[in-house]
C-alpha cells in the first residue's frame, strides 16, 4: 500500500504517536527509523567530539517505542551504555544528557537491569559537567529508594554498597564527594541505613585525603542528631493550648487580630493531634552502630594532631571525638590534656569546646584526668576578674561535665563554687545553684550541712557510688506503691502465717487487739525514712550522749508505760518480734521487756528483709499495666517532696550529648538600647494592617458622603436626625388615610 504525501519520515512525534497506538502497522516506517539511527551512529564514531542533533533525536525516538518492538531493539540499550563508557569524556554535555534521559526511560519500561544502569551512571559521576551529577544523584536516589519501596531487594543492595564503595577511594575527587552524598542521603531515607553504610563512611570516608569528603562524613555523624534536636524543639514551640485560646477569643472583644491568632491556633492543633497518631519510627544513630569506636576514635585524635585543617574541621573533629567516647565509654586520654590547652575565656567558639569537654566525660575515666580539666575550667572562668557572664558560662560547663562525671569534683572545690550563690549577678547565682542542686542528688556529702537542704526519702536512698561500682538493682524502685495497693491480702497473709506456726504468739481474748495489732502491721512496713523529723538533728545531737548511756524500755507511748509500771500487753509488743521469736511461749506467759535499741534494730532489719522480698517477688510474678507505672511515678515523686509539701527542683537526667543551651543559658534580661528596642517594635508590625482608620474608597481624592461628613459635625447640628422615624400606630395611620381621602375627594 502507497501513502501518498507521507510526511511520517520527517515528523517523529507524529510518528511516535501513531505506533504506540498500532505498532503492527508502522513495523516499515519504524524499520526506517532504525537504520537511519545506526547510520548516524556510524557517523558519529568518527567525530564523537562533535554535536549531533539527528542523533539526539532518533535516540529518544527510538527510547520512547521501545516497548512495541522489543525484538528489534535488543541490543539497543546496551549500544548507548557502550557509546557513554567509551566517550563520556569525550561528549558534548547536551548529547549525553539527551542519552542518559533515554537509558532512565528505557529504565522505567524494564527495557535495561537497574545493576547495569546504576553501575554507568557512578562511572559517569566523574565528568565534569555539575548539572549532569546532580541529575544522576537524584535519579540515583530515586531509583534505589523504588526498588526497595515494597521489600528490600539485599542482594541488589550489597552488590551497589560494594560498587559504591569502591567509589569511595576514587582519584576523582567529585565522584568520591558524591558518593557519599549519596550514602548519606540513602541512610537518612531509611533505605541504606544498616551498620555496613555506617562503617564504610566511618573507615574510608572520615579519613579522605578529600577534605570536601571528610568533611561530608564527619558531618554525616554529627548532622542527623542536630536535625532530631531541631525537629522537638519545633514540636515543642508548636504546643498550643487550644481551649485557652478559644476561651479568650469567646471572653474578649472580637478583633482581626484575635481571629488570626485562633486560625493559627486551630492549624498547629491539628497538625499536633495528626503526628500523635503517627507511629514514632525510632532510629538509631550513626554514631551507635560503629564495629570500632576506640580505633575509630584513636585514629581521628591522630588525624587531628598531624593535620593541618581549618579551625571549623578541627572543630569537627572534636565534636565527633567527644561523642564516640561519651557514648560508647571510651578511654583516650590524650584528649583530655589536648582539650585543655583550648579551656580560655578568649578562645574562638569557646562554648562549643566546653561542650565537646562535657561530652567526653564519663563515669569510667579516671577522675583526676576530668578533675585537671574542671580545674583550669573554674581557674580561667569563675573569677571575679570577668564578667559574670563568663563567670556563669564556666559554672555551667563544671555543672555539665559532673552531670556525667561526679567524682571528678573535690570537695574543697565544690564548696569554693558553692559560695557564689550569693554573688551580686543573678546569672551567678542561678549557675552556682545548680550545681548544688546537682550534688543534692549526686553526692550529697560533699556539700556543706548548710547546702544539702532539708532531707526526704529519696535523699536518704541516696548512696554514692565509688569509682567503677555498679549499682545492680533486683527490683523497679516505686513497685512499693503497689503493696500498699492491697494492704488487707498481705495482712490475711501473715494472719495464716502466724496462726500456723506453734513459734508464734497470738492474742485470742478481744477482737479490738487483733485488729490493732493488725493496723500496727499496717504502720510498721509503711514506714519510711522520710517520716522521722529531722528537723530538730543538732540539737537532738546534743543529748543524745548523757541519754544513750541510759537503759530504755519498749512501750506504745511513755504515759502508758508510766501508768503500766513496766508491765507489758500482748499487744504493746512489735508484731515483728512476735513473728521471728525463737523462743516458745504459753499464752498466759509474762512478756519479758527488751531494751529499745534492740527492739527498733530488730524491727527495722525484719521491715527491710519483707519489704525488699516483696517487691522482687513482684518484679518477678507481675505484668506492670499502665496505671501501675503512673503509681510508681507517683510514688517516686512523693519521695522527692520535703516536710513542708514543697517539691524539690529536679535535676535532669543524663543525655548522650550536651547541648550548647545548658552551657550558654545565663539567667539574665539583657538592657537594650533605644534603636535595638525600636527596631523591635517595627520587626513585630510586619505584615500587619496599618492601624487607624480604613478608608476603603477606590479613589482618595473623590468627595465625601454626608454620612462621612456628619461624623464631624457638632452633636447640636444633628440632634433632630438622629432621633430617627417614630412608628405610627394603627389608629394614626387611619386618621392620615382618610384625612388624605378627604383632600382628594375635595380637590375633584
Amino acid at each position: 500500500m502507497v501513502r501518498h504525501n507521507n510526511q511520517l519520515p520527517d515528523n517523529l512525534p507524529q510518528l511516535q504517536n501513531l505506533i504506540k497506538r498500532d505498532p503492527e502497522s508502522y513495523r516499515e516506517e519504524f524499520l526506517q527509523q532504525y537504520q537511519h539511527f545506526l547510520s548516524v551512529l556510524e557517523i558519529f564514531r568518527l567525530e564523537p567530539d562533535k554535536e549531533s542533533k539527528d542523533l539526539c533525536e532518533s535516540i529518544m525516538f527510538l527510547a520512547q517505542v521501545a516497548q512495541c518492538y522489543v525484538e528489534e531493539l535488543k541490543t539497543f540499550p546496551q549500544t548507548i551504555v557502550d557509546v557513554l563508557k567509551t566517550h563520556s569524556t569525550t561528549l558534548d554535555p547536551e548529547m549525553r544528557n539527551t542519552f542518559c534521559r533515554a537509558l532512565i526511560l528505557l529504565r522505567n519500561k524494564n527495557l535495561i537491569s537497574p545493576l547495569d544502569l546504576l553501575e554507568l551512571f557512578f562511572q559517569l559521576l566523574r565528568c565534569p559537567d555539575k548539572a549532569l551529577r546532580v541529575f544522576l544523584e537524584n535519579h540515583i536516589i530515586t531509583d534505589i529508594k523504588n526498588m526497595n519501596a515494597k521489600h528490600k531487594d539485599m542482594k541488589l543492595n550489597s552488590t551497589l554498597q560494594n560498587f559504591m564503595f569502591t567509589m569511595l577511594k576514587d582519584a576523582n575527587p567529585k565522584a568520591a564527594k558524591m558518593s557519599v552524598d549519596i550514602m548519606v542521603e540513602l541512610y537518612r531515607k531509611r533505605i541504606w541505613n544498616d551498620a555496613k553504610t555506617v562503617n564504610v563512611i566511618a573507615t574510608v570516608g572520615c579519613f579522605s585525603k578529600v577534605t570536601k569528603v571528610m568533611v561530608a562524613s564527619l558531618k554525616f555523624f554529627l548532622g542527623t542528631d542536630e536535625q532530631n534536636e531541631k525537629d522537638s524543639d519545633v514540636d515543642s514551640d508548636k504546643e498550643v493550648d487550644l481551649k485557652g485560646i478559644m476561651m479568650v477569643n469567646r471572653i474578649n472583644k472580637k478583633t482581626k487580630k484575635r481571629k488570626k491568632q485562633l486560625e493559627a491556633a486551630k492549624k498547629l492543633y491539628n497538625q499536633a493531634q495528626k503526628k500523635k497518631t503517627k507511629a514514632v519510627p525510632f532510629n538509631f544513630s550513626a554514631i551507635h552502630l560503629i564495629h570500632n569506636p576506640q580505633g575509630m576514635a584513636e585514629n581521628l585524635f591522630k588525624q587531628l594532631q598531624n593535620g593541618n585543617e581549618r579551625f571549623e574541621v578541627k572543630l569537627m573533629h572534636l565534636d565527633v571525638i567527644s561523642r564516640l567516647i561519651g557514648i560508647h565509654e571510651l578511654f583516650l586520654f590524650s584528649f583530655y590534656p589536648y582539650i585543655t590547652r583550648f579551656i580560655q575565656p578568649h578562645q574562638r567558639q569557646v562554648t562549643r569546646i566546653l561542650q565537646f569537654a562535657a561530652q567526653a566525660s564519663h563515669e569510667l575515666v579516671p577522675p583526676d584526668l576530668i578533675e585537671s580539666v574542671i580545674k583550669t575550667l573554674v581557674n580561667n572562668f569563675v573569677t571575679e576578674r570577668n564578667s559574670s557572664d563568663v563567670m556563669a558560662i564556666g559554672l555551667n560547663a563544671a555543672r555539665e561535665i559532673c552531670i556525667r562525671c561526679p567524682l571528678a569534683m573535690n570537695e574543697d572545690l565544690l564548696r569554693d563554687l558553692t559560695m557564689y550563690k550569693n554573688y551580686k549577678e543573678k546569672s551567678v547565682m542561678m549557675a552556682a545553684k545548680s550545681l548544688i542542686l546537682l550534688y543534692r542528688e549526686k553526692i550529697p556529702t560533699l556539700l556543706a550541712k548548710k547546702d544539702r537542704g532539708r532531707p526526704t526519702e529519696a535523699s536518704v536512698e541516696i548512696k554514692a557510688k565509688k569509682y567503677g561500682e555498679v549499682h545492680a538493682l533486683d527490683h523497679i524502685p516505686g513497685t512499693e506503691a503497689l503493696l500498699e495497693a492491697a494492704p488487707e491480702l498481705e495482712i490475711n497473709e501473715n494472719d495464716s502465717e502466724s496462726s500456723d506456726s506453734e513459734d508464734g504468739w497470738v492474742d485470742v481474748e478481744s477482737d479490738d487487739n487483733v485488729d490493732e495489732e493488725e493496723n500496727k502491721t499496717i504502720t510498721t512496713v509503711k514506714k519510711s525514712p522520710s517520716e522521722v523529723d529531722h528537723s530538730n538533728d543538732e540539737e537532738e545531737s546534743d543529748s543524745d550522749d548523757g541519754d544513750n548511756s541510759q537503759d530504755e524500755w519498749v512501750t506504745d507511748s511513755e504515759a502508758e508505760s508510766e501508768n503500766l509500771e513496766g508491765e507489758k500487753t500482748e499487744t504493746d509488743r512489735p508484731p515483728e518480734i512476735k513473728k521471728t521469736s525463737k523462743t516458745k511461749k504459753a499464752k498466759s506467759d509474762k512478756n519479758i521487756a527488751v531494751p529499745a535499741e534492740q527492739v527498733e534494730k530488730i524491727s527495722s532489719d525484719v521491715n527491710t528483709l519483707t519489704s525488699k522480698e516483696a517487691v522482687q517477688e513482684l518484679a518477678l510474678t507481675k505484668l506492670f499495666t499502665d496505671a501501675d507505672f503512673a503509681r510508681i511515678e507517683q510514688e517516686q515523686i512523693k519521695k522527692k517532696m520535703t516536710h513542708n509539701n514543697r517539691k524539690r527542683q529536679l535535676e535532669k537526667e543524663k543525655s548522650e550529648f550536651v547541648k550548647l543551651d545548658d552551657i550558654e543559658m545565663i539567667y539574665k534580661k539583657r538592657k537594650t538600647d533605644k534603636e535595638a528596642r525600636i527596631e523591635s517594635m517595627q520587626k513585630g508590625r510586619e505584615g500587619r494592617e496599618k492601624f487607624g482608620y480604613k478608608d476603603n474608597r477606590h479613589d482618595p481624592y473623590c468627595s465625601k458622603t454626608n454620612r462621612e461628613k456628619r461624623k464631624t459635625k457638632n452633636f447640636n447640628m444633628i440632634r433632630h436626625k438622629a432621633r430617627g422615624k417614630v412608628k405610627k400606630s394603627f389608629r394614626d395611620k387611619q386618621l392620615t388615610l382618610r384625612k388624605h381621602l378627604l383632600n382628594m375627594k375635595k380637590m375633584k
